[in-house]
């Protein structure tokens, strides 16, 4: 059983956030440029409208990629209940025992 699903998890999402705040910002840029129409704000614009769309595509990938694996992860929890909270369990035991020891 693969247990690197939750780093990966989180890997994800923050990388899925990171590209939305990515397009976020290339989207106010272009806004931004609208009113400036000297040729190389025209090529910028254009360059950055493309990177954009790239990025567009590359985020819906992301998310579906995201979605489909915490469906997997959700799967693997209903089919084995009983090994999920063991290793819940176990994780909380080792953290738990992590924060309170005492640095001599």
């Amino acid at each position: 059983m693969d247990t690197s699903l939750p780093r990966e998890s989180v890997s994800w999402g923050k990388l899925v956030d990171d590209l939305r705040t990515l397009i976020s910002d290339a989207e106010g840029m272009l806004r931004a440029l609208g009113g400036d129409m000297s040729e190389q704000a025209k090529a910028t614009r254009e360059s950055l409208n493309k990177q954009l769309e790239t990025a567009r595509a590359t985020y819906a990938q992301l998310q579906d990629k995201a979605v489909q694996q915490a469906r997997v992860a959700d799967r693997t929890i209903r089919t084995h209940p009983y090994q999920s909270l063991g290793v819940a369990l176990g994780l909380g035991v080792v953290v738990g025992l992590l924060a309170t020891r005492s640095h001599d």
